[in-house]
């Protein structure tokens, strides 16, 4: 190896090894992996910035804006709706579900499928007094199946189209994924379908699966008597007294008005009512300490979910500001006007004094106060209510339209009349000119952490190589399997990219497998295209792991799973996917035309 050569490995190890440890966010790793590699001179300075112009981070931007339009217009709300006669049948609702999953995920991003579907998913497993846990993890894999079918489907399939393009001048058009990923996804679809309860992890049902907060238990309200000790005390003194009894002031009743965030300055007085969050046992050291008057629960319900307030549980989405983030350090009193009165995760529910918690994607909230602040900090936190959104309500003229327009914009491209590119440039257009999706919204639907991964990872995996890394891997990989028939190549090039896969961001991980699998193909001689489409169906199967792609972290609060809860299913998915894949990739896509 050179001295080049050396550097380019250390630095691809290190950016392995930040990106398991899980502690910095992705593109916050990838910029310090292409800034190293700018530092040795591996990248040179004026091609730092080559990766954000690239088509494939152009192409996924357009892809995330052309979701968020249909998320919006109601399209897809529309598609779901059409399930809602199935609730009568749990096992007829649940397969429909998955099946609609994996089609929204076809055309639109499976993050944005996955958010879609997940409330709907929870609403009727609480109907029927089920686990969401039996749901959301068969739901987040078929979200993530149905992205292999389509060009546009994920965005590892428009990196490896990219790849292609650049090593044969021809890049994969719209539905050359169709054949090979409509197959895998259609074995895996029958598989979650018909199998997955006899591979699902073990989840007791009970009332805290139904409702794992259960705040009736932990929310009280106590009455200031005459005698009370908290009488003329400021918000803030009283919480310095509570402080030692693990207790919380959520709210206040003073004079007939409710006061929904309390402020440190207002004082306390005679029959005030404060509602208070903690432990039954400490309230009731609490009141006789303090001579409070305890009110009777059924008050509790009503302040709760009076006519101007509300109380929902929402999941922390990929992207999210809150994402390895102290609680104490967001300030959802202070900056967004609403009380986070308990946090779930892998299925224990966390409550009390939460500021020194620190927040992870798929982690469950429970907030409360008026509507109006509890729509602005979802949005503003980039979270997903978990509460199925009313599908009665959808605008269907806007909804055919937007349907209409990507319709036409993808048959457009289909044909050859236009590029990609140009084709999801002129939706978007004709989405903001239509009304379908305001100017000012434009790129709100953009994960920005996702576009600074591909632009710092694409030089990152052409120093690869430049370097001439690839070519030294590729030669090793074909020196130990030397008389070994051509598809055990392919088997371990998609096998390799799967392990990666389920510890790596899928984008990544296609972005440093193409140049291997290229320069494999070529020292054997063969077709490129069967290595890419293998890699493109490896980096897409991330079904051992939660943090192997974000829809499988999206559903971990939720679901109430834990790390290892994704094995079970995940692992004998992975299997069908590789045995049915080697084959029709092979008969598709043949190794020599």
């Amino acid at each position: 190896m050179t001295h080049e050569q050396i550097v380019m490995c250390s630095i691809i190890l290190l950016i392995l090894g930040l990106f398991s440890w899980g502690r910095w966010r992705y593109d916050v790793v990838a910029l310090i992996g292409l800034v190293t590699c700018s530092i040795f001179k591996i990248v040179p300075e004026q091609m730092i910035f080559s990766g954000f112009g690239h088509p494939a981070t152009f192409t996924v931007a357009l892809v995330l804006i052309v979701s968020t339009a249909l998320s919006k217009s109601g399209a897809a709300s529309m598609m779901a709706g059409v399930l809602a006669p199935l609730q009568t049948s749990p096992g007829l609702h649940s397969s429909a579900l998955l099946v609609l999953a994996a089609f929204l995920s076809m055309f639109m991003n499976n993050i944005g499928a996955l958010a879609l579907l997940m409330p709907v998913a929870i609403q009727a497993s609480r109907a029927l007094r089920q686990s969401p846990s039996k749901i959301l993890m068969p739901l987040s894999f078929a979200s993530i199946l149905g992205g292999l079918v389509t060009l546009i489907g994920t965005p590892p399939n428009i990196i490896i189209a990219g790849f292609r393009q650049e090593a044969s001048g021809l890049p994969f058009t719209m539905f050359d994924f169709t054949p090979v990923g409509g197959i895998i996804a259609g074995c895996g679809l029958c598989f979650l379908c018909f199998f997955r309860h006899y591979f699902m992890p073990t989840h007791k049902t009970n009332d805290t699966d139904m409702d794992p907060f259960q705040i009736e238990s932990y929310l009280f309200q106590v009455r200031l008597t005459e005698k009370s000790l908290l009488i003329d005390k400021t918000i803030k003194e009283a919480e310095e007294i509570l402080a030692p009894f693990n207790l919380e002031i959520i709210s206040i009743i003073t004079n007939e008005k409710h006061y929904t965030i309390v402020r440190s300055h207002h004082v306390l007085s005679l029959e005030d009512m404060v509602l208070v969050e903690g432990a039954q046992d400490d309230i009731k050291q609490l009141i006789h300490q303090y001579q409070l008057s305890l009110v009777p629960a059924d008050t509790n319900h009503t302040i709760l979910h009076s006519s101007h307030t509300d109380t929902i549980e929402v999941v922390i989405a990929p992207g999210s500001q809150l994402n390895r983030r102290f609680v104490g350090q967001v300030g959802f009193r202070s900056r967004y006007h609403v009380n986070l009165l308990g946090l779930h995760r892998a299925g224990v529910t966390h409550r009390g004094r939460l500021n020194k918690f620190l927040l992870n994607i798929g982690d469950v909230l429970l907030i409360h106060g008026e509507r109006e602040y509890i729509t602005q900090a979802i949005s503003r936190l980039n979270c997903l209510p978990l509460k199925a959104r009313s599908l009665s309500f959808v605008h269907r003229p806007q909804a055919i339209l937007a349907m209409s327009i990507f319709a036409v914009g993808l048959f457009m491209a289909a044909l050859g009349f236009v590029s990609l590119y140009t084709s999801l440039i002129l939706i978007v257009i004709s989405f903001v000119l239509g009304r379908i999706l305001p100017i000012r919204e434009l790129y709100q639907g953009v994960d920005w952490s996702v576009l600074i991964l591909l632009g710092a990872m694409i030089p990152v995996g052409q120093a690869l190589e430049s370097t001439g890394l690839t070519t030294l891997l590729a030669n090793g990989l074909l020196s130990h399997s030397a008389g070994f028939p051509d598809w055990v190549l392919l088997g371990i090039i998609m096998f390799v990219t799967m392990m990666i896969s389920d510890v790596l961001n899928n984008a990544a991980t296609a972005i440093l497998m193409a140049p291997i699998a290229i320069a494999v193909a070529q020292g054997i001689g063969a077709s490129i295209d069967p290595f890419l489409m293998c890699v493109a169906v490896g980096a897409s199967c991330s079904f051992l792991t939660p943090i192997g792609h974000q829809n499988n972290a999206l559903v971990m609060g939720p679901g109430g799973y834990k790390f290892w809860d994704y094995w079970p299913l995940g692992l004998p998915l992975e299997v069908i996917i590789l045995v049915v894949s080697l084959p029709i990739v092979r008969i598709v896509w043949p190794l020599y035309p």
